[in-house]
């Protein structure tokens, strides 16, 4: 026969681990937040090298620039 009862932790009444979930979530928000900074320079430094024909070098520089100015802002 089927066994029916219940078998996560919520239904049994156990205690959640808060601290870890928070550590959890604010590490997740982090990577989003920083990840979405590294994409757009990239994007960014992409359409000036292609379509302002900026060059290579200053394509890189641009996007140390916005990576850098980025971490500022979003810290």
């Amino acid at each position: 026969m089927a066994d029916n009862t219940p078998a996560g932790p919520v239904e049994l009444g156990a205690q959640m681990d808060y601290a870890e979930h928070d550590k959890t979530y604010h590490l997740f928000m982090t990577l989003a937040k920083f990840g979405s900074l590294v994409v757009a320079a990239i994007l960014l430094s992409m359409a000036f090298l292609f379509v302002a024909h900026g060059g290579i070098f200053a394509s890189i520089v641009l996007f140390i620039l916005i990576c850098v100015v980025g971490y500022f802002l979003l810290r």
